[in-house]
């Protein structure tokens, strides 16, 4: 079949199989051309792998420590006449480019947050590699089934106490006006932390720890974000922010059950960039088109591969140096937070308007960048042609 875009509010419901196999070689590529890791995992269990943040983190593990991978992720597949979703793409690119390199790559289909899918990883991870040294946690769901409750929990990206008003940015018009968001109510902020908070890595941990497959030295590193003032009552201090909160509590509780073994939990946060989830939150999108814009031009910006591949590279396995911020944290964004950078986004942003968003923003940049998660826009790709929707997983078919 032939594959167009087809857009509907902050989501993409189509994806092309040949975009996302080119996106994932062009993250390969960044990170082969940055040469061998150093000290780097063998051994990694992704949790999360198929998009953003997740896939980056495997691609920049295999292809720049020639680790072995297990990726999970909840993505559907492809048929004759429908397209899979991204992830499920880019997925089957990511295997087939590790298979060509001689790099063990199994993925698993599922609902991560499920007992049965722990154990099936579990199961894997003692046929296949008997332990893993590095697990990355990388999920972003909107909603969570408890494994042992049976309760479903849904996230709500709201502030607290008080409705929030600012600018935002329709990323379909490119009309810049304003949104108001009511506070959250009954129990938003319980049933947020429930889904994106900490609980799940830690019993994926708690798993692993009690079959024996955390290897000595083993680190683990869940992702978050902090962002600038003017995003903080709908993210830092808004529910989300106190689901990030319960990350850093199950971070430190790791810490402890794995000093035993030489082990570390860490919390990375990273940068805004255009990912699935990103695009959902309102006044984001009109930020991060101000700071595609500043960053680009004084050469500071990353793209999710070059935060991971740095990531990796610079601080994981950086001589045991991680450069920790005082709350422990591994801070990524510190380009973006960089004071002269900062100030400029600010001050574009009290000055931007419909009128004038092209000239202070990167809002072409970001139009691009939300194509590119879905395999449109990518250079050398016929998107007149017809291409296999129904591109299967290797380990998966």
């Amino acid at each position: 079949m032939i594959v167009a875009p087809k857009i509907r509010g902050f989501i993409c419901t189509t994806a092309h199989p040949d975009g996302c196999a080119k996106h994932v070689a062009e993250q390969i590529a960044v990170v082969r051309k940055r040469g061998p890791i150093a000290k780097g995992p063998k051994k990694v269990l992704v949790i999360g792998a198929s998009a953003g943040y997740g896939l980056a983190s495997r691609i920049a593990a295999a292809f720049g420590s020639d680790a072995a991978t297990l990726g999970v992720f909840f993505e559907k597949t492809g048929e004759a006449d429908r397209t899979g979703t991204a992830g499920w793409y880019n997925s089957a690119a990511f295997e087939k480019e590790a298979a060509a390199a001689g790099l063990y790559a199994r993925s698993f289909n599922g609902d991560a947050f499920s007992d049965a899918m722990k154990a099936e990883v579990i199961a894997a991870i003692k046929a296949d590699l008997g332990q893993v040294d590095c697990v990355i946690y990388s999920l972003a769901s909107p909603r969570r089934t408890h494994p042992k409750s049976g309760e479903v929990f849904k996230s709500a990206l709201k502030p607290i106490a008080r409705s929030y008003t600012n600018k935002n940015l329709n990323t379909t018009t490119g009309v810049v006006g304003e949104v108001t968001i009511q506070p959250a109510e009954g129990d938003d902020v319980a049933q947020t932390v429930a889904v994106m908070g900490g609980e799940d890595w830690e019993m994926w941990i708690d798993a692993l720890l009690a079959e024996n497959l955390i290897a000595p030295g083993t680190q683990t590193l869940a992702y978050s974000y902090i962002g600038p003032d003017l995003t903080w009552p709908i993210y830092k201090n808004g529910t989300i922010g106190k689901a990030k909160e319960d990350l850093e509590r199950v971070q430190r509780e790791l810490d402890a059950k794995l000093a035993p073994l030489g082990g570390k939990a860490w919390v990375s946060v990273n940068k805004a960039l255009v990912t699935q989830a990103s695009s959902a939150i309102p006044v984001v999108p009109l930020y991060i088109s101000l700071l595609y814009m500043v960053m680009k031009a004084d050469g500071s910006h990353e793209d999710c591969i070059e935060q991971m591949d740095r990531m990796f590279r610079e601080r994981l396995y950086n001589d045991g140096d991680p450069q920790p911020d005082e709350a422990g944290r591994i801070r990524l964004d510190d380009w973006e937070m960089a004071p002269a950078v900062q100030q400029l986004v600010i001050d574009r942003w009290h000055q931007v308007n419909t009128e004038n968003l092209k000239e202070l923003a990167d809002f072409d940049g970001y139009q691009a960048s939300f194509l590119r998660l879905f395999g449109f826009g990518l250079e050398g790709v016929d998107y007149a042609a017809e291409t296999d929707a129904a591109t299967a997983v290797p380990s998966l078919a």
